[in-house]
C-alpha cells in the first residue's frame, strides 16, 4: 500500500530535476500524477516511462489560462486534485539589485511567485471538492535568510513571498482540511544548480556542515511526507532542508 494511494497530485516543473524527483516518488507511492513544464520531450518521455498512472501537460506556469486548462483536463483524466507542488521555479541572472533589469525582475517573480498563487487560487476549489488536500510550495534557504552568493533580488523576494503566501493560505482553508507548507531546499544537485556552477556545485558543498550537496530525492521524501496523510497535523510551516548550512 502506497502513502499516496486515491491522491491526485499537479506537480509543475516536472520534466527535470526535483520536479521529475518528485514525480517519480509520487507514482511509487501510489498516486495519480500529471506532470507540467515547458520543456515537452523530457516531459512526454518521463510521463511515458511511468505509466498509465502519470499525464503530461505543456504549461505556462505564468499564466492563469493555462492553469485552467491544467486543472480541467487533470479533473477529467484522475477526478478532483487533492495534492499541489508549486515547483516550478528559475534562478534569473546573477545580478546586483542596481543592475539587474527590471524585465528579468518581473519575469523571476512571475515564475517563482505569481505561479504559485495561480495554482494555489486554481486548484483549491478542486481540493475543496474533494473534502481537503496538500499544497507543497518549494522555495529555497533564500526564502528563510540571506544566502552569500543568492543570485538577484527578484529570486530572493520571490522566495521569501512563497513562505509568506504559504502561511497565508494555510491558516485560511484550513477548516477546509488544506494543509499548506513550505520547503527550503539548500544545494540540490540538480541541472538548475550545476548550470549555474558546475557538476560539482564550484566548491558550495565545502559551505555545508554535512560537506555535500542533496540528491534531489531526498528533497522528495520530505515533499512526499508534507503531501501524505503521515503529516496530517503539519500545516503553515516551513520545512528547511539543507545539511545544515543555515544553523550556522
Amino acid at each position: 500500500m502506497g502513502k499516496l494511494d486515491g491522491k491526485v497530485a499537479i506537480i509543475t516543473g516536472a520534466a527535470q530535476g526535483m520536479g521529475e524527483a518528485h514525480a517519480r516518488r509520487f507514482v511509487r507511492e501510489g498516486a495519480k500524477v500529471v506532470l507540467t513544464d515547458l520543456n515537452e520531450g523530457r516531459g512526454k518521455a518521463l510521463a511515458d516511462d511511468l505509466g498509465g498512472n502519470a499525464l503530461f501537460l505543456r504549461h505556462d506556469v505564468t499564466s492563469p489560462a493555462d492553469w485552467r486548462r491544467v486543472l480541467r483536463e487533470a479533473e477529467e483524466a484522475f477526478g478532483p486534485v487533492t495534492v499541489l507542488v508549486n515547483n516550478a521555479g528559475i534562478l534569473g541572472p546573477i545580478s546586483p539589485t542596481v543592475e539587474l533589469d527590471e524585465d528579468e525582475y518581473l519575469k523571476v517573480c512571475a515564475v517563482n511567485q505569481h505561479s504559485q498563487f495561480y495554482g494555489m487560487k486554481t486548484v483549491i476549489p478542486s481540493m475543496q471538492k474533494a473534502g481537503g488536500g496538500a499544497i507543497v510550495n518549494i522555495s529555497s534557504t533564500a526564502g528563510m535568510v540571506s544566502i552569500v552568493g543568492a543570485p538577484n533580488l527578484a529570486y530572493v523576494g520571490s522566495k521569501f513571498a512563497s513562505r509568506g503566501m504559504t502561511k497565508h493560505v494555510a491558516v485560511q482553508y484550513g477548516p477546509d482540511n488544506i494543509r499548506v507548507n513550505s520547503v527550503h531546499p539548500g544545494y540540490i544537485k540538480t541541472p538548475m544548480m550545476e548550470a549555474a556552477t558546475d557538476e560539482n556545485g564550484g566548491g558550495v558543498a565545502d559551505q555545508v556542515p554535512l560537506r555535500r550537496m542533496s540528491d534531489p530525492d531526498e528533497v522528495s521524501s520530505l515533499v512526499l511526507f508534507l503531501a501524505c496523510d503521515d503529516s496530517s497535523y503539519i500545516s503553515g510551516m516551513e520545512h528547511v532542508i539543507d545539511g545544515g548550512l543555515t544553523a550556522q
